[in-house]
């Protein structure tokens, strides 16, 4: 599953430390998440979801909208 949150932080002139310290996780775990090396909890998947305004289905890459 290619996850598109780097993307979106990336739009938003976002580094993986800001969005980490936003999900109170680890800076080197977040990537990992991002590289696809580590799966993202679900838990994760909605609060960035919900921080980006966009659909866990566009999160997740299953939709081509955001919403």
């Amino acid at each position: 599953m290619r996850l598109r949150i780097r993307d979106l932080r990336e739009d938003k002139d976002l580094t993986q430390k800001q969005i980490s310290e936003y999900l109170m996780c680890d800076q080197s775990l977040y990537s990992k998440y991002e590289r696809g090396e580590r799966e993202i909890p679900l838990h994760l998947i909605i609060k960035l979801a919900d921080y980006y305004d966009v659909s866990i289905d566009y999160l997740v890459g299953r939709r081509s909208e955001k919403r």
